[in-house]
């Protein structure tokens, strides 16, 4: 009997911890159906709650169709406008034009040459030691030396005809100026070395590379000598050996480009056409120099 009794409470002992489990704690608790009402109540409340947000979700639908349209069409235009675009360095032509080859090659070949011509761009160039002597040659070609050479011989010249040449060389040399500077500046090429202008050339305005400033006053000066004094044979030959040496100086410092030197030469030789073609006369070139020395006198 006593064994029995031990056992009997023992497998209520094991049965009780059994449903005081987590898992059976539902199975202790008491049943609660004074909280079923409030249950259902919530649970009506939350469907009509649901209810009137897809009734106020149907009517937006229904009002604002035009407007959801055009969003969408203008969100699709955005994306139609605004493609993803590449930097122009990125970009690759895969049918490039025989034109563009050529240009490159030439322009390739133009840089190549032009920084191997540079033998004077330094001191520790191959002729580096020539540097001082080719840029005394370079500073023959400044404008801002021609102007200033060429206003003191007006100024010192007695007779009619001088005047006249020297007035029409200085402005000359004005126009020549004033349109390289302009055409610098809307290239803007940089020199093979990319070196930094000095302070003539910023007096000069001969900033860029493109078109060479040098080359185009040598080749105005030169022709308009050539032209309007009387020279002997070795002289001319001295003045285009000094035009050429001047375009040829400035590419090997390392501050023009072969093209630059040849595009100059030209541009100094259109220059001195267009002058020829508006000479002005030995009375125009004396009023402008009584207007300079404030002298002139309309009722003169």
């Amino acid at each position: 009997m006593p064994s029995s009794s031990h056992s009997a409470r023992s497998r209520t002992r094991e049965r009780n911890n059994v449903l005081g489990r987590p898992e059976f704690m539902s199975l202790n608790q008491p049943c609660m159906r004074s909280g079923a009402p409030a249950a259902a109540a919530e649970s009506r409340a939350a469907g009509s709650r649901r209810l009137s947000q897809i009734k106020a979700q149907l009517s937006q639908s229904n009002e604002d169709p035009a407007d959801s349209g055009a969003n969408n069409n203008s969100n699709k235009d955005k994306d139609k406008k605004e493609p993803g675009k590449m930097p122009e360095e990125d970009c690759m032509q895969l049918n490039p034009s025989f034109k563009g080859i050529a240009m490159n090659a030439l322009l390739a070949i133009d840089i190549s040459l032009s920084k191997r011509m540079g033998v004077c761009a330094y001191t520790s160039s191959s002729w580096g030691g020539c540097r001082s002597m080719v840029s005394l040659l370079e500073l023959t070609g400044y404008g801002i030396t021609w102007i200033i050479g060429t206003m003191v011989c007006l100024t010192r010249s007695n007779t009619l005809a001088g005047q006249e040449v020297l007035v029409n060389l200085l402005l000359a040399l004005l126009l020549d100026i004033l349109t390289i500077a302009g055409v610098q500046r809307l290239v803007k090429r940089r020199g093979p070395w990319e070196m930094t202008p000095g302070f003539l050339d910023y007096v000069s305005m001969d900033i860029y590379s493109f078109p060479a400033a040098h080359a185009s006053r040598a080749a105005l000066v030169s022709k308009f000598l050539l032209s309007h004094l009387v020279l002997a044979a070795p002289l001319r030959v001295l003045l285009i050996l000094w035009a050429l040496l001047v375009g040829v100086s400035r590419v090997t410092l390392g501050k023009h480009h072969l093209t630059d030197m040849a595009c100059g030469f030209a541009l100094g030789l259109l220059h001195f056409s267009l002058m020829e073609n508006v000479w002005l006369s030995s009375g125009t070139c004396q009023t402008l120099i009584s207007i300079g020395t404030l002298s002139w006198s309309p009722f003169s």
